[in-house]
């Protein structure tokens, strides 16, 4: 589990009574309470993978498993990187990894919290994206997830 991600926890947390369903936080060792949603140090693998399937769109950091969760499991993913000079992670590799998953098929970017709202009603609206991956690009998917979260492929 990484450092916590306060700013995107605190702005997902000022929208969760609007959105009109159900969110759900892994927080990691952040400080800020979220009040308006189920907030979770930690979430086991086995969980995570299904709260994924279950989600409408998954909103995170520019984690590369998480992106690789999201797209195994057919879920459009709304990222937002961490960012060096907030003291948030050591560099701005998160910032490049969004500046080159930008634009591709069910992937939202925001790139800071102002621009969460309509990153996620945007995310939200989209419809039949899965169907422009390739059946091999789906097993790349699979078989980089798996090696990434050490599960057998």
């Amino acid at each position: 589990m990484q450092l916590g991600f306060d700013r995107l926890i605190a702005a997902m947390d000022a929208l969760a009574p609007d959105l009109g369903m159900p969110v759900i936080a892994q927080t990691g060792k952040g400080t800020y309470a979220p009040r308006n949603m189920d907030a979770r140090e930690k979430i086991a693998p086995a969980e995570f993978e299904a709260l994924v399937a279950d989600a409408r769109l998954i909103v995170s950091h520019a984690g590369i498993g998480t992106v690789l969760t999201a797209a195994r499991c057919g879920k459009p993913i709304l990222l937002m990187p961490r960012r060096a000079d907030l003291g948030e992670h050591r560099n701005d590799h998160q910032r490049a990894t969004v500046g080159k998953l930008a634009g591709r098929p069910g992937i939202v970017v925001a790139a800071d919290e102002s621009e969460l709202g309509p990153r996620i009603a945007e995310g939200l609206a989209l419809k039949d994206w899965t169907a422009v991956r390739s059946a091999t690009a789906h097993k790349l998917h699979t078989a980089l997830a798996a090696f990434i979260e050490g599960r057998a492929f």
